[in-house]
């Protein structure tokens, strides 16, 4: 059977929630609870380059106002002081102050890359400012782990399509948007009728489509089944965030085994009138996790989930005419779990009278975070997965 353009398209985006892993969704389908004793880890992407001095402020430093004449937040909730946070994140106060928030400030890597794209590769695929590389720091993460994975469920990004983030060179996460929808387009007759018919195709590439096809009609009942599981009382926002977070804390109540879950919220790019577009994104997160936190507590999962945000880089120190701040470096990067170790304001904030070019300078290595994250959360051997054996590819000391 000839496979035409439309139909080629149309089982392509299917296909697309498994990004070509019809074996991660055959490993679904066999029973393999959570082990209780597991760590999870949720990513949370601020996409496109949050102003992380309007996020933690120095609220004692004069050089911060003056560059920022307009746009300064002024009303901050105090942390320390001579430390705020921005008001529309009043959550994260709260978690501060419990002991469940800490923070890492000066977040970066050498010869930095102001690049949308460029940047948001960089830190995905862990590489160095002039190295590229066609994996993930999480999808190596899969490779190293999931060789011995009886059922490798490991990752999940509730995205339409799968970041670079979570692609291995054997092993890649799986993403989708909405597992009610993936079940509702997997039982279209289109669909079905497609996968009830023998094909053989000499393309692999549409031999391929097929198969992961199949897979995914196979077994998008089965996720959506188990999202579906373990209903929660707890009531999220109804934002885009706030039913990615309602979809992350179903799964993780229900039995699948999965350690790594990926999402993201943007655009933080504010060029123009930034105050007013950082507020409603801060608002949407804040909102978000504190239901989603709120959950998980409520269900005693609170100590044994890691929740990390981080942005492809900051903004630059002096606000521009626009009321608004231009591309960056350096940057601030959140932890929330109840099982901290080291809790707070974990380094000096950015020392403002020592810019590149009116930039701010970094002091830690993104990938030493990654690393540590690896390590003691993930049990994973983070010098495998970042790519540091004998200490070739390691971080220079910050």
């Amino acid at each position: 059977m000839l496979i035409k353009r439309r139909e080629f398209l149309k089982i392509s985006s299917l296909a697309t929630a498994s990004l070509l892993v019809p074996n991660f969704l055959q490993s679904m389908t066999l029973d393999n609870a959570l082990n209780p004793s597991q760590k999870i880890l949720i990513v949370l992407q601020f996409t496109g380059g949050n102003d992380g001095l309007n996020t933690i402020i120095p609220t004692k430093n004069d050089i911060y106002f003056k560059e920022r004449n307009s746009i300064a937040i002024t009303d901050s909730l105090p942390l320390n002081d001579e430390t705020g946070i921005n008001p529309a994140l009043s959550y994260f106060k709260e978690l501060f102050d419990e002991g469940e928030l800490s923070l890492m400030n000066n977040v970066g890597y050498p010869n930095p890359d102001k690049s949308h794209f460029r940047s948001m590769d960089i830190w995905h695929s862990a590489s160095k400012s002039d190295e590229f590389l066609e994996t993930g720091w999480l999808g190596r993460f899969l490779d190293e782990e999931c060789y011995k994975c009886e059922h490798p469920t490991q990752a999940l990004e509730v995205d339409d399509m799968l970041s670079l983030a979570l692609k291995g060179e054997n092993n890649k996460a799986f993403a989708f948007k909405d597992p009610k929808k993936l079940y509702q387009t997997s039982q279209e007759k289109y669909f079905k009728s497609l996968y009830n018919n023998d094909h053989h195709h000499d393309d692999e590439t549409v031999s391929y489509l097929y198969k992961t096809l199949g897979s995914t009609i196979n077994n998008a009942d089965y996720i959506f089944e188990k999202s579906k599981a373990k209903k929660s009382t707890q009531e999220y926002p109804n934002s885009k965030l706030g039913k990615d977070f309602k979809t992350v804390a179903s799964l993780i109540k229900s039995d699948i085994n999965t350690q790594v879950y990926y999402l993201s919220i943007g655009s933080f790019d504010t060029h123009v009138n930034q105050n007013e577009k950082q507020q409603k994104l801060f608002g949407e997160i804040n909102d978000a996790v504190k239901s989603f936190v709120a959950d998980m507590k409520s269900n005693g999962l609170f100590n044994d989930i890691l929740l990390m945000t981080f942005s492809e880089f900051g903004r630059r120190v002096a606000q521009n005419a626009s009321k608004g701040t231009d591309h960056g470096t350096a940057n601030q990067m959140f932890f929330i779990s109840g099982g901290l170790k080291k809790k707070g304001i974990l380094n000096a904030l950015p020392n403002l009278q020592n810019l590149n070019e009116g930039d701010l300078i970094y002091t830690e290595d993104f990938r030493k975070v990654y690393a540590t994250v690896l390590k003691n959360w993930l049990n994973a051997d983070s010098s495998k997965v970042l790519g540091w054996k004998n200490g070739i590819g390691l971080p220079p000391k910050s």
